[in-house]
């Protein structure tokens, strides 16, 4: 309990910590592969409180608590201790001055089968009271149970009693949600809002009134977006658009006037922001933000004082773009106190006079502040991991090189401290997604490999997210082709570099990362010299045909193909008798994104070639690694394996 209360305290003291300029300093694994010391930090309305998720590493399993501080009292205290076996929290929101909402992951079954569902409880800060949102009285009223009870559609910031939820369950397709007004005194609910056929989500005005509603057609192909004055009115077609269409307009929020529309749609080939003025028969599109050759991504930010939209948060790094002035300035100040990292306003009190900052870079993990612009104070009350010393860690290059037929493949390349750069073992890294991206921002993966004395290789292969239309949409049923031959690219470009030991490469990577790992060895055996997937697709035909038993199979065959013969030739297992080199698979039981089986078939077949491979099956893990002792398990798996094999 004294590590817990040493947490959540909100005093930081620093530490100066000399690091040789010739002998990297090697931290253990733990440092790296633990869940964040801090994380989900949440400020309530009147300022005054902070709530936050810490990392109760006293528990036999450690893993995330709520904590409590009062900024005008000083004190801090750990309201409920979750059972983490029953409960993975998640996220956290206050819903007033007095109530926080946690928002928590629970195992359950799905006919028959196992499934994660959620929950959303209320904590009330005075009287102590926990109980769920959704009471079982509530439940009642619904035709099925919701599997997913955690989405807040509005907080109802002038009616503190009431919150509006959108969960399924009125409707006989899960995908049809409801908006309900719940009670969070009584825990009576009202429909707001009743489901429509195949209206997937709604969004409520700034007057708290649900007015836009996206309309997913039941092959997933095609997108609506419908405008309604009222709740329950007359929908009124906006735009509709095919999946990837370079005409996709997706709506992310209202300005203060109801009828002021913020949209994000294409311009010049990148997602830019614009507004539109319902009351315009032509719906013009008028630009408000764009960035020069990346997408503009991220949601609307709005003053908690005038509601009126004042910024964005954009990038494929997340950064905070504001266009009111008084908010510039704000930034502005912020940035001459912390010169060195990226500093994102991530909370405001309702009177906007208190705030939190993250601060983070990709040598420093993040670091949570607290000002007050009264007082004319910022000071830090928490670090996000307290193991790494930004000292340590090192910085990621942006570079880029050719892919065989010119196409240029933005990437990231990390390189070992205090090392030089010739010859290094390497790391070969693609990302997961596909449809993702790496930026700049702190990686614990790559600096975890950095640290270990690799280069780290993260390139953007096309397919990749946040590059534009045409570099999104070049990946389209790209696996093992083009999307795959950019990786080896990247590869091949740091041994002509004089970079990397072409005697010393591993290819490493995560979900669609693991797939191009083991694709990777299976097409070039010669180039790797060894392989790690976790949570790979190893048979890219059993996962396409898979999903004709759910709601996404024409958005798979869209993506990926329906050639099952050429689905089968780009499937690495049906390649295991090429992989002549030493090949570590790791996979959680209950992963819902990868079917366990992928790796369990993969190990089977490399096992009975006589290939090297080691199997490691993590029991209850899931696609994220969000369990502390599962992603210890992990790094120290890949620890061995590479210090063994590289």
């Amino acid at each position: 309990m004294k590590r817990i209360l040493a947490l959540i305290i909100l005093l930081f003291i620093s530490q100066t910590v000399t690091v040789s300029a010739t002998t990297p300093q090697q931290l253990p694994v733990e440092a790296f592969a633990s869940i964040p010391d801090v994380s989900t930090v949440r400020l309530s309305p009147d300022g005054k409180q902070i709530a936050s998720l810490i990392l109760d590493d006293s528990a036999a399993v450690p893993h995330k608590i709520v904590a409590l501080f009062n900024i005008e009292t000083g004190q801090s205290h750990i309201p409920i201790k979750n059972d983490h076996e029953r409960y993975t929290i998640f996220n956290l929101a206050w819903a007033n001055n007095q109530t926080i909402l946690i928002s928590a992951f629970i195992p359950s079954k799905r006919f028959g089968k196992d499934a994660n569902e959620s929950i959303l409880i209320k904590y009330n800060t005075l009287t102590g009271d926990v109980g769920s949102v959704l009471t079982k009285k509530a439940l009642k009223r619904f035709e099925s149970i919701p599997q997913y009870q955690h989405d807040i559609v509005d907080l109802l910031p002038k009616d503190p009693e009431h919150i509006l939820l959108s969960v399924s369950g009125f409707s006989k397709r899960v995908n049809e949600p409801t908006v309900i007004k719940v009670n969070l005194i009584t825990g009576k609910t009202t429909t707001e809002q009743y489901y429509r056929e195949h209206v997937i989500d709604w969004m409520t005005d700034q007057q708290h009134k649900v007015r836009i509603a996206t309309y997913r057609d039941p092959d997933n192909t095609e997108y609506r977006t419908y405008e309604q004055n009222e709740a329950n009115g007359e929908l009124r077609l906006l735009w509709k658009n095919e999946a990837y269409s370079e005409d996709t307009v997706i709506p992310i929020g209202f300005d203060v006037n109801p009828n002021i529309l913020f949209v994000k749609a294409y311009h010049e080939g990148y997602f830019a922001v614009f507004k539109v003025d319902l009351t315009d028969p032509k719906l013009t599109k008028k630009l408000v933000y764009k960035e020069a050759n990346h997408d503009v991504d991220g949601g609307l930010i709005h003053s908690k004082i005038t509601r009126q939209a004042i910024g964005i948060s954009t990038g494929i790094d997340n950064e905070y773009h504001f266009w009111d002035k008084d908010y510039q300035k704000l930034v502005s100040g912020i940035k001459m106190a912390l010169p060195d990292t990226q500093n994102y306003l991530t909370q405001f009190s309702q009177n906007e006079r208190r705030y939190i900052v993250f601060a983070t870079s990709p040598t420093q993990p993040g670091l949570f502040l607290y000002g007050d612009r009264d007082a004319r104070r910022l000071e830090v009350i928490a670090s996000k991991y307290s193991q790494l010393n930004p000292q340590v860690l090192t910085e990621p290059q942006a570079i880029s090189y050719q892919a065989r037929d010119g196409l240029t493949i933005p990437s990231y390349l990390s390189l070992p401290k205090a090392v030089e750069p010739k010859k290094l073992p390497t790391i070969i890294f693609p990302h997961g997604g596909p449809q993702s991206n790496t930026g700049e921002s702190f990686d614990y993966w790559a600096q975890f490999f950095a640290n270990r004395g690799y280069a780290v290789l993260q390139m953007n292969f096309r397919g990749s997210a946040g590059y534009g239309h045409q570099f999104t949409t070049a990946g389209l049923q790209g696996w093992g082709k083009e999307m795959q031959t950019d990786v080896e690219d990247g590869t091949r470009y740091l041994i002509n570099e004089g970079i990397a030991d072409p005697k010393r490469i591993c290819i490493a990577g995560a979900s669609y990362g693991g797939y191009a790992a083991m694709m990777g060895a299976a097409m070039t055996p010669d180039l790797y010299q060894c392989v790690i997937s976790f949570a790979g697709v190893a048979d890219v035909e059993d996962l396409v045909k898979l999903s004709r038993f759910y709601t996404n199979h024409e958005m798979t065959k869209k993506t990926i193909g329906d050639d099952y013969n050429a689905l089968y030739e780009r499937s690495p297992i049906y390649h295991a008798d090429k992989i002549n080199v030493p090949i570590l698979l790791i996979h959680g039981d209950n992963d819902k994104v990868v079917q366990v089986s992928q790796s369990r078939d993969m190990y089977r077949k490399l096992d009975g070639l006589d290939k090297k491979v080691k199997y490691l099956e993590i029991d209850n893990g899931n696609h994220y690694l969000s369990n502390n002792q599962h992603r210890l398990m992990t790094f120290k798996a890949i620890d061995e394996f590479l210090s063994k094999n590289l």
